[in-house]
């Protein structure tokens, strides 16, 4: 299992590709999520993937 967390949408799919691209096996799952929260006026995205594969 593989884990990322970037704030941006594309940072994560920039590393999520990346790691699909070299990864070794075959990939069983990707799960995606966001978060978002409000600090003083900021709004604070946390963008995740998971990804679930056989080595």
């Amino acid at each position: 299992m593989k884990i990322f967390d970037e704030s941006h949408e594309k940072d994560l799919e920039a590393q999520v590709n990346s790691f699909l691209s070299e990864m070794e096996g075959e990939v069983i799952d990707i799960k995606f999520s966001t978060a978002i929260s409000v600090f003083g006026e900021d709004q604070i995205y946390c963008f995740t993937a998971m990804i679930i594969y056989t080595s």
